[in-house]
């Protein structure tokens, strides 16, 4: 009992099918985890500890930040804030929009969804999942805390310094 025998030619049977031709259900599924990964896990928290503790008693405003930045000043921090201070009370809806810009934010850099989808990263860790986003935006360099016209003036500022280094001076001579 339990023991294979071999049959009279001295070949063991094969019983069921070959493993290599068996592709199991999970892996045809999780082909959809294509793209790049997030800089910063969902939890990292920590790694902005001032937009973390922000976020944990405002996250109207984080959410305002990074719409503002998304929507390229289309809508303003302000705006943002308040459509999603609204949407709170109303049966804690505010997921709904939330999960749309965090979408926008992983299509926008491809970024892979994921430990799990959108809405269920902002039904069940809201403020994590905006600290995340935060978190995202500032390490490609697009602090959404100086908003989105710090941001261009931030950038014009830099073109101009490289602008300004990268010329030789003039060639200079002393006269006597």
């Amino acid at each position: 009992m339990g023991r294979v025998e071999a049959t009279q030619d001295g070949e063991i049977p094969q019983l069921g099918e070959p493993v290599g031709s068996f592709t199991p259900k999970f892996q045809e599924q999780n082909n959809q985890a294509i793209g790049s990964p997030w800089s910063t896990g969902l939890f990292d928290c920590h790694e902005h500890q001032t937009n973390a503790i922000m976020t944990a008693f405002l996250p109207c405003v984080t959410f305002g930040q990074i719409a503002e930045v998304l929507d390229a000043g289309e809508m303003t921090c302000h705006l943002g804030s308040f459509i999603y201070l609204l949407m709170m009370p109303a049966l804690c809806s505010q997921w709904i929009i939330g999960s749309k810009y965090r979408t926008k934010l992983r299509k926008k850099y491809d970024l892979v969804e994921a430990p799990y989808t959108d809405v269920i990263s902002h039904i069940f860790c809201p403020c994590c999942s905006l600290c995340q986003e935060f978190r995202e935006l500032k390490n490609r360099g697009l602090d959404p805390a100086l908003g989105w016209n710090g941001i261009l003036a931030k950038q014009e500022g830099r073109r101009h310094h490289d602008q300004t280094v990268a010329v030789p001076p003039p060639k200079q001579a002393m006269y006597t």
